[in-house]
């Protein structure tokens, strides 16, 4: 078998996992090559594990002070040269396709008949799951951005029969405790995020985004975003303040960090997530952030408290391997259960 495994670029969550089930595909014995889109080639990191991989612009969503510029996203994406290159795309030596959310493989499947498979989080919007901020653009961003013909889903409870507990790397556990709390908000103003950090002197911050560089401010430490470096300071953390997407907080819950957490302003699936935290009480969910919100959450934080997460990413792997994504239902009850 051989398989072309798309993944949206935007943001480092989809990397993050499609990382993870990209070395339980190898240990199957599947060739998989790569295809990334939705940020310039040179601005991915750490993609060793998906050696010479194929780049396309793809589409994108555009983001100002913590919240999604659908004007500039439209004007942006260029989609003429989104359509060229999905008519382009040579699937011919592909049994199979699994997308990531990633547009241009799932569209070039769908057009061409190849199966494919659609796997994360945005997979998992059926009926039953929580939605904010829902409408009819946000509904059909999900259904169109990037069909799939099978759907595995990812979420942190099981809303419907396709959805799987998230993919982590479960060798991720908590470290030594080094008191400092983890700040992840990319799609934040940064120079406005270490401003407001610096108003608590007895708390060291480990801000990381694209857009650092290196360095201190007072009880701020710098960071540009790394995947070695960032997991190091993520497992001795003793807490994390980051928007609401879905892969840093799985990964939070499944070691037992402490989350405080606000949605993109405009994303529909980070007001939903934020929605979904609330309703299993996983974390402290907050519309803006301000001192009093931070002060607060500093003094009375706590974690989930929940299970380490199962190895999804192994079972959905085997699942592939042995030609049985056709129908999962089963599987995802077995990871639950366990």
């Amino acid at each position: 078998m051989k398989i072309l495994y798309g993944i949206q670029g935007t943001g480092n969550g989809h990397i993050s996992r499609s990382r993870i089930l990209a070395k339980e595909l190898k240990k199957q014995g599947i060739m998989v090559d790569f295809l990334l889109s939705g940020r310039a080639k040179e601005k991915f990191f750490d993609m060793e594990v998906f050696g010479q991989f194929e780049h396309r612009r793809g589409l994108t969503f555009i983001t100002e002070n913590g919240e999604v510029n659908y004007l500039k996203t439209g004007l942006k994406n260029n989609i003429f040269k989104f359509l060229a290159d999905i008519i382009q795309l040579d699937l011919s030596k592909y049994d199979l396709i699994i997308t990531d959310f990633e547009p241009v493989t799932a569209w070039a499947a769908k057009i061409k008949g190849v199966p494919i498979i659609g796997i994360g989080h945005q997979y998992a919007f059926g009926s039953n799951t929580p939605k904010s901020k829902d409408s009819w653009l946000t509904r059909n961003i999900m259904k169109y951005f990037a069909p799939a013909t099978y759907r595995i889903g990812l979420h942190w409870y099981p809303y419907d029969e396709c959805v799987f507990p998230p993919i982590v790397d479960i060798e991720l556990a908590r470290r030594e405790n080094k008191q400092h709390i983890l700040v992840y908000l990319p799609f934040e103003n940064q120079e406005s995020i270490t401003q407001l950090l610096q108003q608590f002197p007895n708390t060291q911050f480990i801000q990381y985004s694209p857009d650092l560089n290196d360095g201190k401010t007072n009880n701020v430490s710098l960071r540009k975003t790394s995947h070695t470096q960032f997991k190091h300071d993520l497992m001795h953390a003793n807490g994390v303040i980051c928007n609401a997407g879905f892969e840093l907080i799985s990964e939070c819950l499944h070691i037992g960090i402490p989350v405080l957490t606000k949605a993109l302003n405009g994303q529909m699936e980070q007001h939903s997530n934020a929605l979904a935290l609330k309703q299993l009480d996983y974390a402290t969910v907050i519309e803006t952030f301000t001192f009093e919100q931070i002060t607060y959450w500093l003094t009375h934080k706590k974690s989930a408290n929940i299970p380490p997460l199962p190895n999804v990413a192994a079972e959905i792997a085997t699942l592939i391997a042995n030609n049985q994504y056709q129908n999962i239902s089963q599987s995802p009850l077995k990871l639950w259960a366990n």
